[in-house]
């Protein structure tokens, strides 16, 4: 399959060799990236706050740019790369609504004061980029992670920069565009209330009770495609160990008494056994830290050398070129100073005043250390089931979790006024090393984007660093506005119509149980408990057969809704089925491409149709299915047209992936 055009051929040259400029970090690919910054952004902005969920934003940021670059007769696949990776990172970086409407909750602010909240946002996510940069080589360049969505973004990039006339690479294109259509046809007929694509059930097991669902999701099944079927199963494990016996046993014996049996379950699984997997996936996190600790200190020193190199007058490649470790180093120590500010005129004035020195040194440092930590793991677990389906919040807790521990050490009190000082402060600092997390959670999948379209690393993280500068102006409006519209639930005054903002409630509520001494602690040491389990059972399996089970995977599979981690395995296993089919074709590389374009287009599919619907709802005012016009008697036959036309869907779409990878 040709990859890229005449001219793509010759920018990847001589990104290889050095022996000439290519168009790549240009002011209209700048331009361009900002534009669709603000849409994607204000989306997910909304979408977090109302339902939890963000969408990565890198694959129709790339679909969009192929389409307005396309008409300039000296556009590159990687000037293409620099749009996508400017408004994917501005785009993840609104996860940043999943701590910071937590201040308006707890009553700290009224508003989002605006320089503060743009301040906290781009310290946090400019750490996320710098902290990155020498993981590029641990778990990009000398990694084996799959990496999904990059490698799906870097398939887009390929087939939209094709030579005219290539037959194959029209076919591939053909592909996409055929699964991006039903992805989201399905995805807007679930819209109309025409097909329901959840389907869900809450079942009595003895005394307790367990859940089930999923979402026929076409991106998830697509996802599941591309991160195989080792991860699938990774994921059924801790599925099965939350759903089946996890709940179980934390509703035995309040099932039978609950006036609403699947709100009682499903507020069990989330404040109770969602919080074991936190658990889970803090071990496994740690372990995953400690194991690739060794390639991190690796890649900083190849960093470092290149860097000599390039001091010293020698020829690198350019894609070998990463922003220099005296630029990272300096910018990473000194963004600690406008940080330290920040910090000092939150505290000023506050019941807490006399704790500042001590609060802002410990913080400083928690940033510094945690921040690296997050930045890996989050690369890793993006690398290992992509950025989409990353359990960021998470993480999340975690980081809350932990600052909150610290910062009780420092400044415990039992006054109701001085703890909600303290709360506030905690979710502050948690914030910035949000905003790292948010980041890493994406950059590394750029990045290996690039390293498939032969970008040039720094002009990438450079890009990365623009982003963020877009997407911390663009987010404090945006989180006014939707502020004023609605509201937040459990803010004072919240009205009926309030925004959910499910994940900053509840990372509000667990810093406010450590500092307040109330926090479950058991359920999150039964977490760690059961990873330290499936991280023994993976190390004898790794040493003793092919076999392995990724312990953040399991714990992921704990974490998520099921309505997610259904889905995936699904996926995961259609696509090691279509594999070993193409296995046997005369040409398996063509064959398996195919499959890998085909789970691409259904997540470019649903990535737009999100996009899409989400200014859809803005327009009609938050108002709950705007565009359903189906009757509510429909809704009992609903799931099952769903059912019949997603098996429909992927039936077709696989055998004409066949027929395009044997056709001659």
């Amino acid at each position: 399959m040709s990859t890229t055009t005449s001219s793509g051929s010759a920018a990847a040259k001589s990104s290889s060799t050095g022996s000439g400029p290519v168009k790549e970090l240009t002011i209209r690919g700048v331009l361009i990236g900002g534009i669709i910054t603000l849409v994607f952004t204000a989306a997910n902005v909304y979408l977090g706050l109302k339902v939890g969920l963000t969408f990565a934003t890198s694959i129709p940021a790339a679909v969009i740019s192929m389409a307005i670059l396309r008409r300039f007769s000296d556009h590159t696949i990687q000037e293409n790369n620099i749009v996508q990776t400017i408004a994917s990172a501005a785009g993840t970086l609104s996860a940043i609504i999943f701590v910071l409407p937590g201040l308006i909750i707890v009553g700290w602010w009224t508003g989002f004061p605006y320089l503060q909240t743009v301040l906290v946002i781009i310290l946090g996510g400019i750490l996320g980029v710098t902290y990155s940069i020498p993981l590029r080589r641990a778990l990009v360049t000398s990694s084996d992670l799959p990496y999904p969505e990059g490698v799906a973004g870097a398939e887009v990039l390929r087939v939209g920069d094709t030579s005219e006339g290539a037959e194959e690479s029209g076919r591939g294109l053909g592909v996409i565009v055929r699964g991006s259509i039903a992805s989201a046809a399905l995805y807007f007929l679930n819209a109309l209330k025409a097909i329901s694509v959840d389907i869900s059930g809450v079942f009595r097991v003895g005394a307790g009770a367990t859940m089930m669902s999923t979402s026929l999701s076409l991106a998830l099944a697509g996802v599941g495609h591309l991160v195989g079927i080792g991860v699938g199963i990774a994921m059924i494990v801790g599925l099965l160990i939350s759903y089946g016996v996890l709940l179980p046993v934390r509703t035995w014996g309040g099932a039978a008494s609950a006036p609403d049996l699947a709100d009682f379950v499903s507020t069990t699984f989330a404040s109770e056994v969602r919080i074991v997997g936190a658990g889970a996936i803090a071990i496994a996190a740690i372990w995953t830290f400690l194991k690739i600790l060794g390639p991190i200190v690796s890649g900083i020193r190849e960093s470092l050398a290149s860097s000599a190199k390039r001091d010293a007058g020698e020829e690198i490649p350019l894609t070998e070129r990463d922003l220099s470790m005296k630029t990272v180093i300096g910018v990473t120590v000194g963004s600690m100073l406008p940080i330290g500010v920040l910090l000092w005129l939150f505290l000023h004035g506050t019941p807490m005043a006399h704790h500042t020195v001590g609060l802002i040194i410990a913080s400083i440092l928690f940033i510094l250390l945690t921040g690296l930590v997050v930045a890996s793991v989050c690369g890793y677990m993006a690398g290992l089931i992509g950025s989409s389906n990353s359990p960021i919040s998470g993480v999340g807790i975690l980081v809350a979790v932990s600052a909150a521990a610290l910062v009780r050490t420092i400044a415990s009190s039992s006054s109701s006024n001085d703890v909600r000082t303290l709360v506030a402060y905690t979710l502050f600092v948690t914030a910035v090393v949000f905003g790292v997390a948010t980041i890493s959670n994406d950059n590394l999948q750029d990045l290996k984007t690039g390293q498939l379209v032969d970008s040039t690393p720094w002009k990438q993280q450079v890009a990365l660093v623009i982003g963020v500068v877009f997407g911390a102006i663009v987010i404090p409006p945006v989180l006014s506005l939707m502020q004023g519209a609605f509201g937040f639930a459990g803010a004072p005054g919240a009205g009926a119509d309030a925004l959910a903002a499910p994940q900053a409630n509840l990372i509000k509520h667990l810093v406010q149980g450590v500092l307040g001494g109330d926090l479950n602690w058991s359920l999150l040491g039964l977490g760690a408990l059961i990873g330290a389990v499936i991280i023994a059972i993976d190390e004898i399996l790794r040493r003793n057969s092919k076999y392995f089970l990724p312990p953040l995977a399991v714990g992921m599979g704990m974490y998520l809704p099921t309505s997610v981690t259904v889905m995936i395995p699904i996926g995961a296993a259609l696509g090691h089925l279509y594999d070993r089919w193409a296995q046997r074709t005369a040409n398996p590389e063509r064959a398996k491409r195919m499959g890998t374009l085909m789970a691409t287009g259904l997540i470019v599919g649903e990535s737009l149709a999100g996009v899409i619907y989400a200014g859809v709802v803005v327009a009609f005012g938050g108002k709950e299915d705007p565009l359903a016009i189906m009757p509510e008697g429909f809704a009992g036959v609903a799931p099952w047209v769903g059912v019949v036309l997603f098996v429909a869907t992927l039936w077709y779409l696989y055998r004409g992936a066949r027929q395009e990878s044997t056709r001659d």
